[in-house]
C-alpha cells in the first residue's frame, strides 16, 4: 500500500472506477466473442458454410460467400469459431478478476484479448469486410487495454488502489 502522499493514492477513487470500466468493457467484449463462437460453431456444424460467412463478415459482397465450402476450409472456420469462443471466455474472466484488482489479469486479459482483436483489425477490418459489431469490439478492447494498463502503471501495479 502506498502512503497518503502518493499520486495515486490521492486518486485511487478515479483510478479504481477507470479500472472498474475496464473490466466492465473487457466482460463486454468478451461475452460478445463468446457469441459469435457459438454462433460459428453452430452454423459451420450444421453445413450453412455459407450463411454463417454472410453473417460473420457482414461488409463482405454477399453473394461472394454463396459457395460450397470444402471440408477443410469448414474445419479451419470451425477452428478460428473455437478460438473466438475460448478468447470470449478468457478475458470474460480476465475481467471479473480486473474487477477485484488483479494485476496478473491486467498483463493477461491485454495480451489474450488485444493480439486476438489485432488480428482482426488487420485483416477484417483493414481488409473493409467488417460489419457492425465488429469495428466497435475493436474500439472496446482498445479502451479496456488503455484504461487498464494506464491505472496499472499509475497504481504500482494496483498495490496502491
Amino acid at each position: 500500500m502506498s502512503s497518503p502522499d502518493h499520486p495515486a493514492a490521492k486518486s485511487s477513487p478515479t483510478l479504481g472506477f477507470m479500472l472498474k470500466a475496464s473490466a466492465v468493457l473487457w466482460i463486454i467484449w468478451g461475452l460478445a466473442h463468446v457469441a459469435f463462437g457459438v454462433f460459428g460453431l453452430n452454423g459451420f456444424m450444421a453445413g450453412d458454410a455459407a450463411g454463417t460467412m454472410k453473417a460473420m463478415a457482414g461488409g463482405a459482397d454477399p453473394a461472394s460467400l454463396e459457395v460450397d465450402y470444402p471440408a477443410a476450409v469448414v474445419a479451419l472456420l470451425n477452428q478460428h469459431s473455437w478460438n473466438l469462443l475460448w478468447f470470449g471466455l478468457f478475458t470474460t474472466v480476465g475481467g471479473i478478476m480486473i474487477w477485484r484488482r488483479s494485476a496478473v489479469a491486467v498483463i493477461m486479459t491485454a495480451i489474450v484479448g488485444g493480439a486476438a482483436d489485432a488480428g482482426y483489425f488487420m485483416f477484417v477490418d483493414l481488409g473493409g469486410f467488417a460489419a457492425p459489431p465488429g469495428p466497435q469490439m475493436t474500439w472496446i478492447s482498445a479502451a479496456a487495454i488503455l484504461l487498464s494498463m494506464f491505472v496499472y502503471i499509475r497504481s504500482d501495479r494496483l498495490k496502491s488502489l
